[in-house]
């Protein structure tokens, strides 16, 4: 809205502007929001999971509020944009009420949402997007059919959600993670000249979560919750679509997969299947890193992070 007031002369500084104004109105929102939130119950599987009870839950609902409003004010922003926006509001609220909750929705009820919502992206981006794939390793491209594109957003989005949910039980790891993942493709969009206006979404999104681990860093005041997480995941694989390369996914954001996918493998292999796979591994990694590597908290983080940077050169160095 306000590039829209100031012209084309004044974007650079309204977007400039945007991001200052993003980075200072989380932490005000934090700082004056975290008493209002719920309170964490601890978590009786995970480790570590009592020391968090009591702290402020549901982090997520403030940040991804104050990216919508970022963006609507400082973002070039289309319809295609406002219907993102709106999905990952939705994806913000349903783990917000899950937070919220006396007892946990069950995994059925958060997974059929989680479908509901990845079935709206894939419908808003076949709508306002090509059905061809590029290949970032080799450079090909290729066309595949709409419902079978379709498809496979679908599943993209869903995975994407879950797999960073999942990762989100140590301090300043899911957002640290997601941080590094939403750059990469920054980068690589920049690299391959697709820059737009979603590109921009991109770092408002970045400085809100930047914005939360002031009061996320070791030792943390307050918990983005089911809300926050969510949020991340959906961006994440919108993000990643946005490139015209879908499968990059795979290396930006390979140790969320590894970190909060491999337990869902495990859950869904024994329940429907009943083959037992991994049976000496903690999951979510950060919790075999933590208790069996006796990793600190800090160091979970930070080697995490590593790998995911060292990942993120080589698929930079790719796409230039």
């Amino acid at each position: 809205m306000i590039n829209f007031i100031a012209g084309e002369a004044g974007i650079k500084t309204s977007a400039f502007i945007g991001i200052l104004f993003a980075f200072a109105a989380t932490c005000l929102v934090m700082w004056k929001g975290m008493g209002m939130l719920p309170r964490d119950q601890g978590r009786e599987f995970a480790v570590d999971g009592k020391k968090s009870a009591g702290k402020p839950r549901g982090a997520g609902f403030l940040f991804v509020l104050v990216f919508i409003v970022a963006a609507l004010l400082f973002g070039q922003v289309s319809r295609e944009m406002i219907i993102y926006l709106i999905l990952t509001g939705a994806a913000m609220i349903t783990g917000f009420l899950d937070d919220c909750a006396k007892t946990p929705w069950g995994e059925y009820k958060k997974g059929f949402l989680d479908l509901l919502i990845a079935v709206m992206v894939a419908v808003t981006f076949l709508n306002f997007n090509s059905n061809e794939v590029t290949i970032l390793l080799t450079g090909a491209s290729f066309t595949i059919p709409p419902i079978l594109f379709g498809l496979l957003v679908v599943v993209l989005v869903w995975v994407s959600i879950n797999v960073t949910n999942c990762s989100d039980g140590v301090d300043g790891l899911s957002g640290t993670l997601t941080i590094i993942t939403l750059m990469i493709i920054y980068l690589v969009d920049l690299l391959q000249s697709r820059g737009d206006s979603f590109s921009y979404l991109i770092l408002l999104f970045c400085v809100c979560i930047l914005g939360y681990l002031w009061y996320n860093a070791t030792p943390s005041r307050l918990m983005m919750g089911d809300a926050g997480s969510r949020a991340m995941g959906l961006f994440i694989s919108i993000a990643v679509l946005k490139t015209g390369s879908p499968f990059l996914y795979i290396p930006v954001a390979l140790v969320l997969i590894l970190d909060g996918g491999l337990g869902l493998v495990k859950i869904f292999l024994l329940r429907f299947l009943k083959i037992r796979i991994l049976t000496k591994v903690r999951t979510p990694l950060h919790d075999q890193a933590r208790k069996v590597w006796e990793w600190s908290n800090t160091q979970t983080v930070f080697r995490f992070a590593i790998i995911q940077i060292m990942l993120g050169a080589a698929v930079i160095f790719i796409a230039m």
